[in-house]
């Protein structure tokens, strides 16, 4: 009974990351405090597994039916849907107020903000798009294409590793509140755990190589954007986690296309 609370106060959490990162109806009653949405961002990575999970038994289920390329998309299609287009959405705004603000972080701050989408970041969806279909057709083709389920985990990995290292560049953003609530070790904790989980799925499936691949690649490419944002916005944003997520889930795909 005195774990009960504690027990409740996970649950919440949880179901606020499934509720924030997924179109999964969930309702909070009552609506959750910042501890919460702080302790939250634990769950990221158990959320990407889940969806991994699911887009690993679609694959499973039509690739009898359909060829590769096919399978990929409807794959993509299902990806963005489930995740509502949130870190899409974060990139395109990205990129616009990359393009628009011309270097200037106040301007790039308020074009990020704006709801539309500009030409640079209707470009940045279409290639990353692209990427991700053209990496996870090719990893179709291999005996390894359950690997999948790994890449959403690694994606949300990716970006609660981000949002625990990086200023918050934005006051009043929509993660303001909730990372002074968070435990910087804890998070640590459960990304670092989240990728020794898929190094150690990889080298057990696909050797030690493949495994290396996946780790580096993907941390050269968070690490380089997080380097980025930091001299061009002074610290990360909710738009430039999203794009973190996306950019990792893509060098991820293409590391396992690549390597297998």
């Amino acid at each position: 009974m005195g774990n009960e609370p504690a027990l409740r106060r996970h649950w919440r959490a949880f179901l606020i990351a499934l509720q924030f990162l997924s179109i999964v109806p969930v309702t909070l009653q009552p609506a959750p405090e910042a501890r919460e949405n702080g302790l939250s961002l634990l769950y990221y990575p158990l959320v990407g597994l889940l969806l991994g999970l699911l887009l690993a038994a679609v694959a499973g289920t039509i690739q009898g039916f359909f060829p590769a390329p096919v399978v990929a998309a409807l794959l993509i299609a299902l990806w963005a849907l489930l995740t509502g287009a949130l870190h899409l959405d974060g990139v395109a705004d990205s990129a616009d107020g990359w393009l628009g603000g011309g270097g200037d972080r106040a301007r790039t701050l308020r074009i990020m903000q704006d709801p539309h989408s500009g030409a640079a970041g209707v470009v940045a969806l279409i290639v990353a798009l692209l990427l991700k279909w053209s990496a996870l057709s090719a990893l179709l083709l291999t005996a390894w294409w359950w690997l999948l389920v790994l890449v959403p985990m690694l994606g949300r990995a990716a970006a609660v590793l981000l949002l625990a290292h990086t200023p918050y560049a934005r006051r009043g953003g929509i993660a303001s509140a909730m990372l002074p609530q968070m435990s910087r070790t804890a998070v640590d904790g459960v990304a670092l755990a989240a990728v020794a989980a898929a190094l150690l799925l990889t080298v057990w499936a696909a050797g030690l190589a493949q495994a290396l691949w996946l780790l580096l690649l993907p941390a050269a490419a968070v690490w380089g954007w997080r380097r980025w944002v930091q001299k061009r916005l002074g610290g990360t944003t909710g738009d430039t986690a999203g794009a973190a997520i996306e950019g990792c889930e893509a060098v991820a795909l293409m590391a396992l296309s690549a390597t297998l």
